[in-house]
């Protein structure tokens, strides 16, 4: 966990965690290890909990997961964004540049409100990395806690 020069301690913390996201298009649910480093450094302070995906082909999207609803978010960005060869962006496997249309329709970050040292997420809300690029199997996750 690396802290931030002028930040006074206790106040910012970061955690970078490394995703196999695999060869195939993924939402991969995040939602554990936020939980996990929430317990780790807020120590029941209220503050916000940012996720990053510091990459031009991922986002992160809060969303419910394992009842369709991932799939059902694949199914409509292959609707918006056909993996074909309209795009210009050209390199990588075919119908990669929609990939780096992505972050314009799923953001690569989220800010979400932590209570009690808790990420306050709604009842079927998970935090996930959403991943189109099969280009690219290893994702890189930021995140980082204000108290």
């Amino acid at each position: 966990m690396a802290e931030t020069p002028g930040i006074p301690s206790g106040t910012f913390r970061t955690r970078v965690l490394d995703i196999a996201t695999g060869s195939t298009e993924t939402v991969y649910d995040l939602t554990h290890e936020c939980e996990a480093f929430l317990r780790e450094v807020a120590g029941g302070r209220d503050g916000l909990l940012n996720v990053f995906v510091p990459h031009a082909t991922a986002g992160v999207a809060v969303l419910e997961t394992g009842a369709g609803s991932d799939d059902d978010l694949l199914a409509a960005l292959h609707e918006l964004l056909p993996a074909d060869d309209r795009w210009r962006h050209r390199h990588g496997s075919p119908g990669h540049g929609r990939d780096h249309v992505l972050p314009a329709f799923v953001a690569p970050h989220a800010t979400l409100p932590v209570l009690g040292g808790r990420l306050e997420l709604g009842t079927w809300q998970s935090v996930c990395l959403v991943d189109t690029n099969r280009d690219n199997p290893d994702r890189t996750v930021r995140l980082t806690f204000l108290g």
